[in-house]
């Protein structure tokens, strides 16, 4: 999840221009609009294609100046029962929650019951290295603290509700990733820490704090913490996409995302939001200035994150913005604080992508700088393979890899994104507004990766990729004696199948990935950096697997 609150699996309206304010195509702003007709059918374009008449859709809300310009629904809000999808619809908004919390922080800052510098200990006293974590390192990401949505035992008690307690002792003890402030890496725990903070400041749960001093305080009456008993009016419901087609998600107690992706909400209240947080209804002008601060690290570099907000840029002006996403849902919002506009995108689909990349080619267009989709450039062979090879950059190497006249690059351990051609030595990842821009210098390939405000460059290595290690061919009668189902953890197993003559493993809930061996035991994923070892009694019967994956290890039992 690039910033969002998912599991990962171990193995892997009408538009409203006359409505309040009126925006002159004359303004003196970046908003200066020359046809507004025009803009509607490009923006309806993009949401039209990202999110189709028959499939799980969305809703859009901008606005400028504090007034409505675009509000519209797209998609179908229930599949099943042929409900289409309306700007009234009930999402959950998953780490845009974390903008909440962080204000509810400030908030209690603000009522002298804490301090930004006060250590984690001060609020759990036994908590290690508590008297190095800051609640600031909290909030911005930079604690150290492993997120726990990356430890794969909890993915089995994802449907239990657990107390802020029971979570808190399944990372408490783990050892910190990196020194506070070194690094910033995105963590959901620092925002489950931050929840459970609210409670014993505020002697309320977290779910009434925000209640009382939020939704009631600015009329959201349509906002909630998340609740599948409740009937609530207008709930969309949410979708995954699996193996080409759509099911409904996966449940999820709310008690597991907690004060980091556990809020609902609709675009006209977070249009509320918004309002509250531009004029200073919640927070003070400082508060928020601190909460949209680019925070620097350690090292002097920019953490290009506040208090639950990413900092970015869209075609060089400033963004303030944060995406999210949960099972079934996902969720965009970007606040150009230059020019006062404000886009928030809410999806009943969790298909890995989410709104995020629809809602910057929206804000693109409101600039007057529209991102191109259709860019066909054809290059040779080549042309293509003078840049294969592996790119050191500052903490991982990626490769880039020659297929069938297509580029691809794959991060060290992670999966292979396909690469499209803007010119001889620029490329666009798919699905992602992602370059990369080759070159030379000193004899040696170099490429600037570039994605929006970030900006890294890679020096060529020899460093082989994981798709190159050793792989030894197995006859099918050793391969067939792996095939079988290996339980991990309670409700989450590991299925061992074959396809035609090759091994495939498939965890509850995510396609099959293919494996690779090594040795007569030891397989390796190509996708991810995940290792599978069948383990065998003295008799050669396979009695379980072991799973390694981020240091990670677990063992799981055969059991047919």
């Amino acid at each position: 999840m690039k910033y969002t609150f998912t599991f990962i699996a171990i193995l892997v309206a009408q538009i409203v221009f006359g409505q309040g304010k009126q925006v002159s195509s004359t303004e003196n702003s970046a908003f200066s609009i020359a046809s507004t007709k025009n803009i509607e059918a490009e923006i309806d374009a993009i949401f039209n294609q990202a999110y189709p008449a028959n499939s799980p859709g969305a809703t859009v809300l901008i606005a400028k100046d504090d007034a409505i310009i675009y509000r519209k629904a797209f998609g179908m809000a229930n599949l099943e029962l042929k409900v289409q999808m309306k700007p009234e619809s009930v999402f959950q908004l998953a780490s845009i929650t974390k903008q909440f919390t962080s204000v509810a922080i400030l908030i209690l800052m603000e009522q002298g019951k804490l301090t930004l510098q006060d250590p984690l200990s001060k609020y759990i006293a036994d908590y290690p290295l508590g008297n190095e974590i800051t609640i600031h390192h909290l909030l911005n990401h930079t604690s150290g603290i492993k997120d726990y949505t990356r430890i794969p035992e909890l993915r089995a008690k994802t449907r239990l509700d657990i107390s802020p307690e029971e979570m808190i002792s399944n990372f408490k003890n783990l050892p910190l990733e990196f020194n506070p402030n070194e690094k910033h890496e995105y963590s959901n725990s620092g925002y489950f820490l931050l929840g459970y903070i609210i409670e014993k400041l505020s002697s309320m749960s977290y779910e009434d704090f925000i209640q009382k001093n939020i939704f009631d305080k600015l009329d959201m009456k349509n906002s909630y913490y998340a609740n599948t008993y409740k009937i609530i009016p207008n709930r969309a419901n949410g979708y995954q996409f699996y193996e080409g087609n759509y099911e409904n998600a996966e449940y999820m107690s709310a008690t597991i995302p907690y004060a980091a992706g556990s809020l609902m909400s609709t675009i006209d209240d977070m249009f509320l939001w918004h309002k509250a947080i531009h004029k200073n209804i919640l927070i003070s002008e400082k508060s928020k200035q601190m909460a949209f601060t680019n925070h620097t690290l350690t090292n002097g570099k920019h953490s290009d994150y506040g208090y639950g907000w990413f900092i970015n840029e869209i075609a060089g002006v400033t963004t303030i913005e944060h995406p999210g996403g949960i099972n079934g849902f996902s969720a965009s919002g970007i606040y150009l604080p230059d020019t006062n506009i404000y886009v928030i995108v809410l999806s009943n689909l969790d298909d890995g992508k989410g709104p995020e990349t629809s809602n910057i080619k929206a804000v693109s267009i409101l600039l007057g700088k529209p991102i191109k989709d259709n860019i066909s450039v054809i290059l040779s062979e080549s042309k293509l393979k003078q840049w294969v090879g592996a790119y050191q950059f500052e903490d991982v190497v990626r490769f880039i890899i020659y297929d069938k006249n297509v580029l691809y690059s794959m991060r060290e351990g992670g999966r292979s994104i396909k690469l499209e051609p803007l010119s001889d030595n620029e490329f666009r990842f798919e699905n992602s507004l992602a370059t990369y821009k080759f070159s030379s210098k000193k004899g040696k390939k170099q490429v600037l990766y570039a994605d929006r405000i970030k900006r890294s460059i890679g020096v060529e290595t020899d460093k082989k990729p994981i798709t190159e290690k050793g792989v030894i061919t197995l006859e099918q009668e050793i391969l067939v004696k792996y095939v079988g189902v290996y339980e991990l953890q309670p409700s989450f197993q590991i299925e061992i199948e074959m396809q035609g003559d090759r091994l495939f493993a498939k965890t509850t809930g995510q396609p099959s990935i293919e494996l690779f061996a090594e040795t007569e035991n030891s397989f390796f994923t190509k996708e991810i950096d995940a290792l599978v070892v069948f383990n065998l009694d003295v008799n050669g019967i396979v009695k379980s697997l072991s799973f390694s994956q981020g240091g990670n290890k677990m063992e799981g039992k055969k059991i047919r």
